[in-house]
């Protein structure tokens, strides 16, 4: 199996949108009383902290990466 690159940004994304789920998911099940518009804040700050994350990633791996020369020779 092939390796991949880690990408935190969709890691962040991921717990944050789990996260949502699993505050519905108690509100469904009884568990708590959830107002409807408490899932906005969370899926707000988890997409911005994605994106902040995956603008860092980029700019560190865009500046450890080799410059690479034109090959050819004329």
């Amino acid at each position: 199996m092939p390796r991949h690159e880690f990408q935190p940004g969709k890691l962040i994304a991921g717990l944050f949108l789990t996260a949502a789920g699993a505050l519905y998911l108690g509100d469904a099940l009884g568990s708590w009383e959830l107002p409807w518009f408490t899932v906005i804040p969370v899926v707000t700050a988890g997409l911005f902290l994605a994106g902040a994350a995956g603008t860092a990633t980029y700019a560190i791996r865009r500046r450890q990466r080799p410059h690479v020369s034109d090959s050819r020779a004329r």
